[in-house]
C-alpha cells in the first residue's frame, strides 16, 4: 500500500509562498541589471525593450490563447480597457523605466520603483477619497525622504543627468500606479493570469510598432550575440517567471504580504548592481538594506 503524501501545514505552504514572491521579486528587479549591461553593448532603450517583448511575446500569447479557449468571451468593453491598461501599465512604463536607466543607477532606480505603492495611495486620497491613517503617511514621508537622500548622493556622482533619469522612472512608477488602481475591478471579472496574459500581448505589438516606427528593421537583425543573450534572459526571467511567480504566490499567501515580500527587490538589485555592474554601496545604503531585511524576518514569521 502506496503512503498517502503528507498535506503540507499552514506555515508550511506559507513560507512556500513567500519564497515564491522573494524569487519573483529578485529576478523582476535584475531587469534593471539586465538593461544596464546591454547599454554596454550601445543599445538604447528603444532596442531594450522591443527585445525583451519580442521574446517574451509567444509565452504570454500561448496563456493568452489558452484562456481565451478555456473562459467565456470578454465582456463589453473590457477589450479595450484591457488595451488600455496595456499601454498604460507595460508599455508606457517599461519604456519610462529603461528610458531612465540610461541615466541612473540600477539602485536608484529600483528605489524610485519602490514608491508605486505610495503613488497608489495618494491617488486613492485624491480622487476616490479613501482615508488612511498616521502610520500610512508617517510610512510615506519616510520613504520619500529616504530617497530624497539617496538621490542627493547620486547627484554628487552622477551630475545633472540624474535629474532626467530619475524623473523618467518616476513617470514609469506613477504610469504603473494608475494600471493597478484601474484594474482592480478588471481583474475580478477577467482574472489575473488572463488579465496579465492579454495586456502583455498589448504591450508586445505597442513596443514592435514603436520601433518599426522609429528604428530600421534591419536594426532588429543586426545586433551582437550577448544583446540576444541578455534580451532572452531578461524576457525569461526577468519578465515572464515573476510575473507567474507572483501571481502563484498572491493564491498563496495574498497580496498584501506578496507586496511586502517586494521590499526584497530594492535590496538584491543594490548588491547585484554592485556585483555586476560595480555601482558603489554607500552607508545610507546600507542602513535601508538592514532595514529592509529586517522586515523580511518579521515578515518570515508572520503566521497566516
Amino acid at each position: 500500500m502506496i503512503a498517502a503524501t503528507p498535506h503540507p501545514t499552514p506555515r508550511q505552504a506559507f513560507l512556500g509562498g513567500l519564497l515564491l514572491a522573494i524569487v519573483g521579486a529578485v529576478f523582476f528587479s535584475a531587469k534593471a541589471i539586465v538593461a544596464k549591461l546591454m547599454y554596454r553593448y550601445h543599445v538604447d532603450a528603444v532596442m531594450v525593450i522591443t527585445l525583451r517583448m519580442v521574446f517574451s511575446f509567444p509565452m504570454f500569447a500561448a496563456v493568452a490563447l489558452w484562456k481565451a479557449r478555456t473562459q467565456p468571451p470578454l465582456g463589453r468593453g473590457d477589450g479595450w480597457r484591457i488595451v488600455v491598461l496595456g499601454l498604460m501599465g507595460y508599455y508606457l512604463s517599461s519604456f519610462l523605466d529603461f528610458l531612465g536607466l540610461q541615466y541612473i543607477s540600477a539602485g536608484l532606480e529600483r528605489l524610485i520603483l519602490f514608491l508605486t505603492p505610495s503613488f497608489v495611495m495618494l491617488i486613492a486620497f485624491f480622487f476616490f477619497k479613501r482615508k488612511f491613517g498616521w502610520i500610512e503617511w508617517a510610512a510615506l514621508l519616510v520613504s520619500y525622504f529616504g530617497t530624497v537622500l539617496v538621490l542627493q548622493h547620486d547627484l554628487h556622482v552622477g551630475g545633472s543627468d540624474v535629474i532626467l533619469g530619475s524623473a523618467l522612472v518616476l513617470g514609469s512608477a506613477f504610469s504603473y500606479s494608475i494600471y493597478l488602481i484601474s484594474s482592480g475591478e478588471l481583474v475580478r471579472r477577467v482574472g489575473a493570469v488572463r488579465l496579465v496574459a492579454y495586456a502583455m500581448c498589448v504591450s508586445s505589438v505597442a513596443c514592435v510598432i514603436q520601433f518599426f516606427v522609429l528604428r530600421a528593421p534591419a536594426d532588429l537583425l543586426t545586433q551582437v550575440a550577448p544583446v540576444y543573450q541578455l534580451s532572452l534572459f531578461n524576457a525569461v526571467f526577468c519578465t515572464v517567471l515573476p510575473v507567474f511567480l507572483t501571481m502563484v504566490a498572491v493564491a498563496r499567501i495574498g497580496a498584501p504580504t506578496a507586496a511586502q515580500a517586494g521590499l526584497v527587490g530594492p535590496v538584491s538589485t543594490l548588491f547585484m548592481g554592485a556585483v555586476l555592474l560595480d555601482e558603489p554601496i554607500t552607508a545610507l545604503q546600507l542602513v535601508g538594506t538592514a532595514l529592509v531585511l529586517a522586515g523580511m524576518w518579521l515578515l518570515s514569521r508572520k503566521k497566516r
